[in-house]
C-alpha cells in the first residue's frame, strides 16, 4: 500500500465489511474508498486508528432532531439557520454522514408553532445546504399527517424540492397504530401539553372527526404524488395486516415502525422493508408499549434503525443489536448502513468496499460496552 499526495490512509483499525471483521488498513483517494488492505501500514502520514473500529458513515432516515432544535422549548422558536447548524454537528458528532431530516407536514392542532416550523426548517436546510456550510449529507423527509386539513396544501410547496427524498404517511389519531391503547396517548399528552382529561376529550373527539373526513382521501392523493415524483414512500405505525395491505396498494416500500409482530410479518412477506427505533432497541421497548424492535430482530424481522429523537442511539442501538440479540456484528452495522442505503436508493455509499465514498467513522468501546464516536469522515475528510 503506497501513499501519494492526494491520498488518505486509515490503519491500525478493525474494519467491518458487509460480511466479516479484518485488521488492517484503507486506503482513500479523491474522496472514494480505493483499496482495503488486511494488513496494517507504517506509511508516514497515515492516520493510526488505534485498533478501533472503522465502520461505515451511518445512515438515518428518519429523526425528528432538527425539530427540537428548532424549537427547544414549548413556543420557544430559536433562530433556523443557527438551528440546522447545531443539529449538523450533533448528528456528524454521532457518526451520521447521511441524514434525513423528518418535518412534520400538518397536524398542528396543539402545537400553533409546527407549521412555521415545517417551512422555515426547511427553507434553511436547504439554505445551508446550498451554502456548502453543513459537515455531513442532508435530505428532507416529510412526515405527512393525514388526518390533518392542510396537509396537502403544506406538502404542495416542497413537491419539486430536489431534498425530498423521502415521504411517510402517518396517523396519530387516537386509538389508532401507534396509539391504540388510548390510556397511553392520555399520560402522553397530557404530559406534553398538560391538558385536563375534558380538554383531553375534546381533542379525541376532533382528532377521529379529522380522520374519518381526511385520512383515506389525503394518503391517496399524497402517495399519487410520490409516484409521478419518484420519492420513495413509507407507511407509519402500521399495525395490522390491512394496514399492510393498504401500504402496497399505495406503492410504500417502507413500514417504518411497524406496532406489531402481525404487521412487521405481512410487511416483511410484501417485500417491504422495516424500520424501527434505535431508543426501542436501548430502552429495552417502545414508549407506547407496542412491539419491541428486539423482538422484530429476533423474528427476522428488522431491516433498519432509525435515531427517531435520539442521535446516540443508531449507532448504540446496533452494537447492541450484536450483544444482546445474537447478530453478527457486521449484519448489526448493516442495519444503520447498508440498509438504509438501500432503502433509500443510495448505491454509493453505505459499505467500506472500493469505489464507494469514504464517509467513515472511527468507533471505540468503553469499558461498559458504549460505543463511542472518535472521527467522523465524510468524503474522506474529517467532519467530526
Amino acid at each position: 500500500m503506497i501513499n501519494s499526495s492526494n491520498e488518505i490512509i486509515l490503519t491500525n483499525a478493525n474494519i467491518v465489511l458487509s460480511n466479516e471483521i479484518i485488521y488492517g488498513s484503507v486506503k482513500i483517494r479523491d474522496g472514494c474508498i480505493s483499496e482495503i488492505d488486511d494488513q496494517p501500514t507504517s506509511i508516514k502520514n497515515s492516520i493510526d486508528l488505534e485498533g478501533d473500529f472503522l465502520l461505515p458513515g451511518l445512515i438515518e432516515l428518519h429523526t425528528d432532531n432538527l425539530e427540537r432544535h428548532c424549537v427547544p422549548r414549548p413556543s420557544v422558536l430559536w433562530p433556523f439557520r443557527s438551528a440546522v447548524i447545531a443539529h449538523d454537528a450533533e448528528i456528524a458528532s454521532a457518526g451520521i454522514t447521511t441524514v434525513f431530516d423528518a418535518i412534520a407536514v400538518g397536524g398542528a392542532m396543539l402545537n400553533k408553532d409546527r407549521d412555521t416550523v415545517l417551512i422555515d426548517a426547511a427553507d434553511a436546510v436547504r439554505d445551508a445546504v446550498t451554502d456548502k456550510v453543513l459537515r455531513v449529507d442532508h435530505y428532507l423527509h416529510m412526515r405527512c399527517e393525514v388526518a390533518s386539513t392542510n396537509v396537502i396544501e403544506l406538502f404542495n410547496n416542497f413537491c419539486e424540492e430536489p431534498l425530498v427524498q423521502l415521504v411517510s404517511l402517518m396517523d396519530h389519531t387516537p386509538g389508532e397504530r401507534q396509539f391504540v391503547d388510548e390510556a397511553k396517548l392520555k399520560v402522553y399528552y397530557q404530559g406534553k401539553y398538560g391538558l385536563s382529561d375534558s380538554e383531553f376529550d375534546k381533542m379525541v373527539i376532533e382528532r377521529k372527526e379529522l380522520q374519518a373526513k381526511y385520512s383515506k382521501k389525503h394518503r391517496l392523493e399524497i402517495s399519487s404524488i410520490c409516484k409521478n415524483i419518484g420519492v420513495t414512500t413509507a407507511t407509519h405505525d402500521d399495525a395490522t395486516e390491512a394496514h399492510i395491505k393498504e401500504a402496497i396498494t399505495l406503492g410504500a416500500t417502507i413500514s417504518e415502525f411497524p406496532t406489531t409482530v402481525a404487521a412487521a410479518s405481512a410487511a416483511s412477506n410484501a417485500g417491504m422493508s422495516t424500520i424501527m427505533g434505535g431508543p426501542n432497541v436501548v430502552r429495552g421497548g417502545s414508549h407506547s408499549g407496542n412491539v419491541s424492535a428486539a423482538d422484530l430482530s429476533d423474528k427476522g424481522l428488522l431491516d433498519a434503525l432509525s435515531s427517531d429523537y435520539v442521535p446516540s442511539s443508531l449507532l448504540y442501538g446496533a452494537f447492541l443489536l450484536s450483544d444482546k440479540q445474537g447478530l453478527s456484528l457486521p449484519d448489526a452495522i448493516a442495519t444503520v448502513t447498508t440498509n438504509p442505503a438501500r432503502m433509500a436508493n443510495f448505491n454509493d455509499r453505505g459499505e467500506i468496499k472500493a469505489g464507494l465514498r469514504a464517509d467513515l467513522i472511527q468507533v471505540k468501546r468503553c469499558t461498559d460496552g458504549t460505543p463511542i464516536v472518535r472521527k467522523t469522515f465524510k468524503l474522506g475528510e474529517r467532519v467530526a
